[in-house]
C-alpha cells in the first residue's frame, strides 16, 4: 500500500488509536489497585495526623490499626447504627466506608442520613475524630477535627483542599493556621453548641466569652476562610446529638 495514500493514513491513525486506547485501559485496571490503596493509606494519615500522630504510605494502616480501637456510625439522633471494632462490624456500616458526600446529600432532602466516628486511644487517653466535608473557593475542601474525651476540647485539625489558591485559600492546610484550633472549644460554657468560628482579624476581635471558639481567618482567603467556617459547623452539629448522649 502506497504509504502516502489517504486510505493508509486512515488505517495507520486508526490502528495507532487502538492500541494507544488498549495500552491505556490496561494500565489503568492494573493500577487501580494501587491508586485505591493510596487514596485508603492517605485517609487513615490524614486521621492519625488529627491526632499528631505522624505515618508514611508505608506504615500508615499498620498505625491505623494500632491506635483506632473503634470505627462508629451515628444516625441524627445521635444513636450508634455501626461499630466495627477488632476486625469485625456491628450494625449496618462501617464508618471507615460512608460516603460522606452521598450523607450530606441524603441530609440536604430530608432523608436519613448517618456519620462517621472514629476513636483513638494513644498513651492512655482517648481521643475522638470527625471527619468534614465542604466546599472552598475553587472545589471541595475536607479535614478531620479530634477532640478529647470530653467532647469539648480540641485536640488538633488537619485540613486539604482540591483547588484553593497558593498562599491564599491553600494556607487551610498549613501548620500555622490549623494549630490555632489546638485547645479550642466546641461548646461554650452554658454547654451549647457554638463550633470553631473563622473569624477575620483574630478571636481577640470578639467578646471575651468567644475567644476561645474562634480563629484568626486566612488573609485574601475569605471564601475559602468562610467555607470552612461553615464545613466545620454543618459537620460537627450532627454529632451533637450523639455527644449528648454520652453525658
Amino acid at each position: 500500500m502506497n504509504s502516502n495514500s489517504n486510505s493508509y493514513i486512515f488505517i495507520y491513525s486508526v490502528v495507532m488509536v487502538v492500541i494507544v486506547a488498549a495500552i491505556l485501559s490496561t494500565a489503568a485496571t492494573l493500577l487501580k489497585p494501587m491508586q485505591q490503596q493510596n487514596i485508603k493509606n492517605e485517609k487513615m494519615s490524614s486521621i492519625l495526623a488529627s491526632v499528631n500522630i505522624e505515618s508514611t504510605p508505608e506504615n500508615a494502616e499498620e498505625l491505623y490499626s494500632k491506635y483506632v480501637t473503634q470505627e462508629l456510625v451515628v444516625d441524627a439522633k445521635g444513636e450508634i447504627v455501626g461499630t466495627f471494632e477488632n476486625g469485625k462490624l456491628s450494625g449496618d456500616a462501617r464508618a471507615f466506608d460512608v460516603n460522606i458526600k452521598a450523607e450530606q446529600f441524603k441530609q440536604s432532602q430530608g432523608e436519613a442520613f448517618i456519620s462517621p466516628l472514629y476513636v483513638l486511644k494513644n498513651q492512655g487517653k482517648t481521643f475522638y475524630v470527625i471527619p468534614m466535608l465542604g466546599k472552598g473557593l475553587w472545589g471541595p475542601v475536607w479535614g478531620n477535627i479530634a477532640l478529647e474525651d470530653d467532647f469539648n476540647t480540641v485536640v488538633g485539625v488537619i485540613f486539604d483542599h482540591k483547588g484553593e489558591t497558593p498562599g491564599l485559600g491553600a494556607e487551610i492546610s498549613t501548620p500555622i493556621f490549623e494549630s490555632q484550633f489546638v485547645g479550642k472549644s466546641i461548646f461554650n460554657k452554658s454547654g451549647e453548641f457554638v463550633s470553631v468560628t473563622i473569624q477575620k482579624g483574630g478571636a481577640q476581635t470578639l467578646p471575651a466569652n468567644m475567644q476561645n471558639h474562634a480563629v484568626d481567618a486566612i488573609s485574601g482567603g475569605t471564601i475559602t476562610s468562610v467555607g470552612v467556617d461553615d464545613m466545620m459547623k454543618d459537620c460537627l452539629k450532627n454529632y451533637v446529638p450523639y455527644i449528648k448522649n454520652q453525658k
